[in-house]
């Protein structure tokens, strides 16, 4: 798999994404302290507020931008976009009010949603070969799984001997570093797209969505993946600590274990592509989620002490490794469905409506988590991933190759 680091241009935006990630995983740790730092007890409505903020950013900003930058090359983009997240990761230690937070973290939260898209739509470009593209897209998929288990270590053993708002400078010399290292590499030359006006190219994304049927599908295995995500993302820690009374400690293995499968599935993804189609692949991982929310579900109501906890270790391992062969060969739909000159629009609007879907799924995780309780929650986000499987198959039946 690391041989496709061997090429200088990709090795080099490769080491651009591990280090910008990182410098994230920083920011959240660091923006969670410094909410609690100024709101006190009501940081958790601060956070809150923040998170709606950036999957507003992502879903309402990525096409706009897309569509603004159209005809633009792309490393003045990519370096644009990280030096103003450099710019606000650096600012967020003044900050003294709330609305300061909000404001900052839509435009920080707008950059990345620049970014992000425009940086994976390069990568098909630098890497022509479909080996070298898989082998890319699964280095990805273990670089943000990684990033979520790096992070907080980084943060805490830095936090032994500095405040937490130099984490926050911390993150912005990543993103510097990040512009540094797109700025080194050699983006291969691509004719910019024929001008037109800006309704068509903020809907150019979505129109090409919806002519290919591939595509449609990808909107049903992005809710799938929503679903099971929001499960896993709001409520391990309420399942945890508030109904298993288990310590902080078993939140980190409990998460752990679901970046485990992810990431075992990532390193296996070349191999598997080899032998079967991708979307078939996509399709037994996303049948798979709702079936292991409903054994979650189960697990919950009949299970107790040990028997428990390493059952709900297991179906947090698969839940990883089933979303984990979604998500890391969705990329080569968007590849195969796109040009070189509409791919950015395309990758943006992948980007903007995954998020939708997250959108819908995060609220309704917490609040009918309060509401009705966990083992019920997982069967309402089980139907929801069912409905999300139902949709790719109608949109584009599975075939063989």
């Amino acid at each position: 798999m690391i041989a496709v680091l061997r090429n200088p241009s990709y090795a080099k935006l490769f080491s651009a994404q591990v280090i910008a990630l990182l410098g994230t995983g920083l920011l959240t740790i660091a923006l969670g302290l410094l909410a609690f730092d100024i709101a006190g007890g009501d940081a958790g409505a601060v956070l809150g507020v923040a998170m709606t903020i950036k999957m507003v950013a992502y879903v309402a900003v990525s096409p706009v931008t897309a569509a603004l930058v159209a005809r633009l090359p792309r490393k003045p983009v990519l370096v644009g976009a990280d030096l103003i997240r450099a710019g606000v990761a650096a600012s967020l230690p003044f900050v003294t009010e709330t609305w300061q937070i909000y404001a900052l973290i839509f435009l920080l939260q707008s950059a990345s949603a620049t970014f992000t898209p425009a940086f994976q739509a390069v990568i098909p470009s630098v890497l022509p070969d479909e080996g070298d593209y898989i082998r890319a897209l699964s280095l990805s998929r273990l670089a943000y799984d990684l990033e979520s288990l790096v992070s907080p270590i980084l943060a805490a053993a830095l936090l032994t001997v500095i405040s937490f708002h130099n984490l926050f400078v911390g993150t912005a010399a990543g993103f510097l570093a990040s512009a540094v290292l797109v700025i080194a590499c050699r983006l291969p030359l691509i004719d910019a797209p024929s001008p037109t006006r800006f309704r068509e190219r903020l809907t150019r994304g979505v129109r090409v969505f919806w002519r290919a049927g591939e595509l449609r599908s990808l909107m049903g295995f992005n809710l799938a993946v929503a679903a099971a995500m929001a499960m896993v993302i709001v409520n391990t820690v309420v399942l945890v600590q508030g109904e298993l009374n288990r310590p902080q400690l078993d939140v980190a293995l409990l998460l752990g274990a679901y970046g485990g499968g992810s990431m075992l599935v990532a390193l296996g993804m070349p191999k598997l592509l080899e032998r079967l189609q991708d979307r078939r692949v996509m399709l037994v991982g996303s049948a798979a989620l709702p079936v292991l929310l409903l054994i979650g579900a189960g697990v919950m109501i009949w299970l107790r002490g040990a028997p428990q906890w390493v059952a709900l270790m297991i179906v947090w391992g698969l839940l990883g490794a089933a979303a984990s062969t979604i998500l890391t060969p969705s990329a080569r739909l968007l590849r195969r469905n796109s040009t070189e000159q509409n791919r950015p629009a395309v990758f943006a609007a992948q980007f903007s409506l995954s998020h939708a879907c997250f959108l819908i799924a995060y609220p309704l995780a917490g609040s009918l988590g309060a509401a009705i309780g966990l083992p019920a929650v997982s069967l309402v986000l089980a139907g929801l991933g069912l409905v999300g499987v139902a949709t790719a198959v109608l949109a584009a039946p599975v075939r063989a190759r």
